[in-house]
């Protein structure tokens, strides 16, 4: 009988090792927390074995839940560190010259091979806390001293992920985990996060082409330190390369009648878009300094950032901060556009519980809550709106009024765009007709037979993915809607100026096609992760750089080596082909978008009559 208790022992000990020694990899625990995992496992081990033979079962399940007790203490106190994310990835980098701004002066950092400087963490406007917080963003204030810009400024304030499930999903998704048991670390947070970063070709330049970034994340979410957005490939080839925190969520797009009265312009609901104005005045008023041109700037965003450069180009505040637009995988010119965008009567209704949620009644009282209590609020705010000075009416018409202010359009979108967004949506040929009714309306059958059933590609399954017989047909035609018809849509309201349209479709051992998959490409930052990438991904990268640069330098994307890109003028209803091809084919949704027209007017006659 002892025996077989032994043996128990030991198959639970073991199974208890592997499965916390998982969770432990998985929650990113760094040295210290994995030395008390030993420690709890190897206590355990000796206890029973030593001190406790011959005892009875309540002392034995005494030290099992002692040693659980020890394992949970490890795991919640040896988990990543807070820590500010360097400029660079190398250690004790050489510090630039000074550059002198009207603020004050700053110094930045090299790349490890010298070629590019880098500069992180510029402040473009005050922190927008305390009386600050929904305000439009007042200029930055001078610092004494020589500020040194070497690492990132903390994202904006949103809800973070655990360690456990941002590890599971780079395992599941991203492909991208990789197991360390020392140097796991969080990036900071705050709502003081106003501030930009510079990449540049290292010395002393001049009239550099700039490119002005705008990252996405649903505009809740996200942060400029994210690497697949990285600027060092792209300033390596002459592109100065802008990007910055902007607010999010609750504080980026919160809407409140009080707030728009005590406004001297009445706004309220768009102080994320404020802030990306405000780093376009900075960029004007002193990028000079780094070297840039500030009358050949690029605005670039991808998804809610490509939907956010959508909106700065129909802002009469951004008028002459730019000149030309790149937009990837998102935009708002539907007439009623499926997301990040809606009608302030939506904005200040979904907002309208929150004084009462949060128990603070006045302004005052909301701008005293601590910003970790107020970004967990249950209200949405995840979209711009029409606020009157802003953005003074809806997108599309101030396009058919050609009073938007982009010279020109490079733009695109992907073959799986939505597939992660619907990962827990079951889908079988006997409902897929109703599944798609709140994206055609009484043009979903038509849809459906223009996208046959079919189940979702292999590659593109995941784990929680409850799939059905027409899960990828679909994933596909819900792609189109979200995705790819505001695209389509932005093409054909810039007549008259140069528009070029991509679409994505490389596979990989990363995210595929799927939303965002195109980012490392773009930026050239498949090196950042090169194990999940080949030969043939390089080659495409290096190629969509060169377009990407040519257009950042000329607004037009060919040049030498390349495949001709055409214009939508030149080329009607054709896009650029960025696969295993790189090839001018007809767009794969283009069937579809004459039935999200249709729908579209029917949902902008049911506003326009409704009270």
């Amino acid at each position: 009988m002892k025996k077989q208790h032994l043996v128990l022992f030991w198959i639970v000990w073991i199974l208890t090792a592997a499965l916390s020694g998982a969770l432990f990899l998985l929650g990113r625990i760094n040295l210290p927390g994995w030395l008390l995992w030993l420690g709890a496992l190897a206590a355990w081990a000796v206890l029973r074995l030593r001190l406790l033979a011959g005892r009875g079962f309540g002392w034995r399940l005494l030290a099992f839940c002692a040693a659980a007790a020890v394992l949970g203490l490890a795991f919640r106190l040896g988990g990543p560190r807070v820590q500010p994310v360097p400029a660079v990835a190398h250690p004790n980098p050489q510090v630039t010259g000074e550059i002198t701004l009207a603020q004050g002066r700053l110094t930045g950092v090299y790349t490890a091979d010298g070629a590019v400087e880098v500069y992180a963490g510029i402040p473009y406007a005050q922190p927008p806390v305390g009386d600050l917080r929904w305000k439009e963003p007042q200029p930055p204030l001078p610092w004494e001293g020589v500020r040194a810009c070497d690492t990132f400024a903390p994202m904006s304030m949103q809800k973070r992920n655990s360690p456990l499930f941002t590890s599971l999903a780079d395992l599941a998704v991203y492909h991208k985990f990789r197991p360390k048991l020392w140097g796991n670390t969080l990036e900071p947070m705050s709502e003081d996060s106003l501030y930009l970063n510079i990449w540049k070709p290292a010395g002393n330049r001049a009239d550099l082409p700039v490119l002005v970034y705008v990252h996405g994340g649903s505009l809740t979410t996200g942060q400029p330190s994210y690497g697949e957005y990285n600027g060092e490939t792209l300033a390596r080839h002459g592109v100065l390369v802008v990007n910055f925190g902007y607010r999010l969520n609750v504080f980026g797009y919160y809407a409140n009648p009080a707030l728009a009265e005590e406004s001297p312009n009445g706004t309220t609901g768009n102080y994320g878009l404020l802030d990306q104005i405000q780093a376009l005045r900075w960029v004007q008023e002193n990028i000079r300094s780094f070297g840039g041109d500030p009358d050949n700037v690029t605005l670039a965003g991808e998804s809610a950032g490509a939907s956010s450069v959508n909106a700065l180009c129909v802002s009469p505040l951004s008028q002459g901060l730019f000149t030309r637009a790149m937009a990837a995988s998102s935009g708002i010119l539907a007439k009623v556009p499926y997301h990040t965008f809606r009608s302030m009567e939506q904005a200040l209704a979904d907002n309208a519980g929150l004084p009462a949620e949060q128990n603070a009644p006045t302004l005052a009282q909301l701008r005293a809550l601590p910003a970790e209590t107020l970004v967990n609020t249950g209200c949405d705010n995840s979209a711009m709106t029409v606020d009157g000075y802003a953005i003074t009416e809806q997108p599309w018409e101030t396009y058919a009024r050609g009073a938007n202010h982009e010279t020109a359009l490079l733009q695109g979108f992907n073959a799986h765009e939505a597939d992660v967004f619907s990962l827990t949506v079951p889908v079988d040929e006997a409902d897929y007709v109703e599944k798609l009714r709140p994206l055609y309306g009484q043009w979903a059958a038509q849809a459906a037979a223009l996208v046959p059933p079919r189940a979702q590609d292999a590659a593109y399954r995941y784990v929680i993915d409850p799939g059905g017989t027409a899960k990828g047909a679909y994933d596909q035609a819900v792609s189109a809607a979200w995705f790819h018809y505001s695209h389509y849509r932005w093409a054909a309201l810039l007549e008259g100026r140069p528009v070029y349209t991509y679409y994505f479709d490389k596979d990989n051992r990363s995210l595929g096609c799927n939303h965002a998959g195109e980012l490392p490409y773009f930026y050239g930052n498949l090196d950042r992760h090169a194990f999940l990438y080949d030969e043939s991904d390089r080659a495409l990268s290096e190629m969509i750089v060169q377009y990407y640069v040519n257009y950042i330098k000329t607004g037009d994307p060919n040049g030498p080596g390349l495949p001709l890109w055409q214009t939508a003028a030149q080329a009607p209803g054709r896009v650029l082909e960025l696969g295993e091809q790189v090839q001018m084919i007809p767009d794969p949704s283009l069937e579809l978008y004459p039935l999200l027209d249709q729908y579209q007017d029917s949902l902008a006659q049911e506003d326009e009559a409704a009270p």
